[in-house]
């Protein structure tokens, strides 16, 4: 692997401490981090894995790394990374796969979150953790995450997410748990914008909304503040068709003062029909933006893709919620892995799916190397 330092992994994982008590140290913490990225992108799912993996691969990992005590054992593995810190870790992984992806900019974020529903720990009287993460939705990249003990948390994770974030010039998108004035205050100062979804959650806001749609729809305000747009798609038997309108007259929200720097409200009707059955459903949203509804349609669509993109992948190739890693730090950590491994695994252009490209990697170390390297030469060890 060779030649750029710019995405080397050392350099990325220089602020991440060894947690371990020096005259323990029987193998590197790099050879650690190494190994452990390496065999959860090629087919690993615990622990007990990797090891076997490294073993089988010992050669190869050898060309550049020290390994100066041979792999470490799967109680290694674990006992370190339940110590380190995730959220530094989180800092420094998602650094080096936004460098490997060569990814410069980040039109839109998504922030969702996603319970480990394997992690809870009756013994401990611990419930399942509840992983809040940002994804860029057209680079297709987990940038930070942030855990919580339950997912009514997430209004106090998506903050502390928010400051791991570079959300300048990006587009931030939240569903209804993360409508809260300070978390879009938040991104305003982080000098982005919002779209954020409206529920009963924000009862006053929401019926202000539907009012002042209701006049857009009624022809009740001038056409120079409302803008409309129709969407239509069939596929997989389903007949879909969504229509957008958003209404930049604000003057029936009485609290619009306190959302920082709110530019639009609007409104998105979706009507699907699979198998002769018509159903529909009606969502309410704010923006900070000024955009046309076909605009902030795509955003909303776009959002989505953390669940189709991310949490899908994770549950059907990674099989997430089968996973019975409890200890905190240890499981929030492989999440992170796993997150980071489906990232790397969409950069590749090679035509097979995310579980096909997983058993190429474990077979093939050149195809391994490739999806380590990504658009750039890896670097240095």
């Amino acid at each position: 692997m060779a030649t750029t330092s710019a995405v080397s992994i050392k350099k990325h994982f220089v602020r991440l401490k060894d947690p371990r008590v020096r005259r323990r140290r029987r193998h590197r913490l790099l050879d650690i981090i190494v190994i452990g990225i390496c065999g959860v992108i090629a087919d690993c799912d615990n622990w007990q894995e990797i090891e076997i993996f490294a073993q089988k691969r010992a050669s190869w990992f050898k060309r550049f790394l020290s390994l100066r005590n041979g792999i470490p054992s799967h109680d290694t593995f674990e006992r370190v990374f339940d110590r380190i810190d995730p959220r530094i870790f989180a800092g420094c992984f998602c650094s080096w796969v936004q460098a490997v992806s060569d990814a410069l900019g980040m039109p839109q974020i998504a922030i969702d979150g996603k319970t480990l529903r394997g992690s809870w720990d009756r013994s401990a009287a611990l419930g399942p953790l509840h992983l809040v993460s940002a994804w860029a939705t057209q680079q297709q990249l987990t940038l930070g995450q942030v855990a919580v003990e339950g997912k009514s948390n997430e209004i106090t994770a998506i903050p502390q997410l928010l400051e791991l974030l570079d959300v300048h010039g990006a587009l931030v998108t939240l569903d209804a748990m993360g409508c809260q004035k300070e978390i879009a205050r938040k991104i305003v100062d982080g000098g982005g914008d919002y779209v954020l979804t409206v529920k009963e959650n924000q009862e006053r806001l929401l019926e202000d909304i539907q009012a002042t749609v209701q006049q857009a729809l009624d022809g009740d305000l001038p056409a120079a503040v409302v803008s409309r747009h129709t969407t239509s798609e069939d596929g997989h038997g389903r007949h879909e068709e969504r229509s957008y309108v958003v209404v930049h007259n604000l003057e029936g929200i009485r609290d619009r003062a306190l959302w920082s720097e709110l530019k639009a409200v609007g409104m998105c009707y979706r009507e699907r029909t699979v198998a002769g059955v018509t159903s529909t459903e009606v969502r309410y949203f704010i923006g900070s933006r000024r955009m046309s509804a076909k605009r902030y349609g795509a955003a909303l669509r776009n959002h989505w893709g953390i669940e189709n993109n991310l949490h899908w992948q994770l549950d059907v190739t990674y099989a997430e919620d089968g996973s019975r890693l409890q200890r905190r730090h240890g499981a929030q950590n492989f999440a992170l892995l796993r997150r980071g491994a489906v990232s790397l695994l969409k950069q590749n252009s090679c035509k097979r799916s995310i579980r096909g490209k997983r058993k190429m990697a474990a077979l093939d170390t050149a195809f391994l190397e490739e999806i380590l390297r990504g658009s750039r030469d890896l670097g240095r060890l």
